[in-house]
């Protein structure tokens, strides 16, 4: 059997580790011919390929791809390049849970049974929270959307998943809209929802309360739906 016809480029390039570039240009200059750069040359170099492989290698997958590529690429010289630079594969995302639903508080039923389509705006508003990588670490950003149009009209973003990061959010959604008394909120049945500081503010502000089922995200989606759109937007 032909192995050509066994594995495409894509694939193969993924085992070796080698970027689909990097391997073209291998195979038009070969290791022989390996070309010797300056250290800003390097630097330069290295920064593009970061730029173009989205941030995704560290030193080792750096040096492996320099080569590949038919440059004269020293462990020690690509490692201090990088670190003197600022330069270091995207961290991988770990999962982190931001729902909490085992706890003593009161849960509230599934009011909105997922009509995702009111008729108006400040009728139903959606909530939750995600956590995002940043320079600064992990941070967690807490929404409030109009199901309307999908606009985001409240939002609050801290370092820790308490409760003020669910009433901040709700409190500058309604001091942005100030709606009628009788607008359904809907969530998940986190601790942070249905605490009494947040319940407590639901009811100053005359809003029915809503939570999703146990461990059903569908009942949430739409607000599920932007913060993935938020997260690809942004990688």
């Amino acid at each position: 059997m032909d192995k050509q016809q066994e594995f495409n480029l894509s694939q193969m390039c993924a085992v070796l580790d080698v970027s689909i570039s990097g391997y073209r240009a291998w195979k038009r200059g070969g290791k022989a011919d390996r070309m010797w750069l300056t250290d800003a040359q390097m630097l330069a170099l290295i920064r593009a390929i970061h730029a173009e492989l989205k941030g995704a290698y560290g030193s080792p997958r750096m040096i492996r791809e320099l080569r590949a590529r038919g440059f004269k690429a020293g462990k020690e010289r690509v490692e201090r390049l990088m670190r003197e630079n600022g330069i270091h594969a995207r961290h991988k995302q770990r999962y982190k849970v931001t729902t909490d639903s085992k706890h003593g508080f009161a849960v509230a039923e599934n009011l909105l049974d997922r009509n995702f389509t009111p008729d108006a705006p400040n009728q139903v508003w959606t909530s939750d929270i995600t956590y995002l990588w940043t320079d600064e670490g992990w941070l967690y950003l807490a929404i409030v959307l109009d199901l309307f149009n999908r606009e985001v009209v409240g939002w609050s973003l801290k370092p820790r998943m308490t409760a003020d990061i669910v009433t901040d959010a709700l409190a500058m959604a309604w001091f942005r809209r100030t709606p009628a008394p009788g607008l359904m909120h809907h969530s998940d049945r986190g601790s942070q929802y249905a605490s009494h500081a947040f319940q407590d503010r639901l009811a100053e502000y005359g809003m029915t309360c809503s939570m999703s089922r146990k461990g059903n995200c569908w009942d949430n989606a739409p607000t599920e739906s932007w913060f993935n759109s938020f997260k690809n937007e942004q990688s």
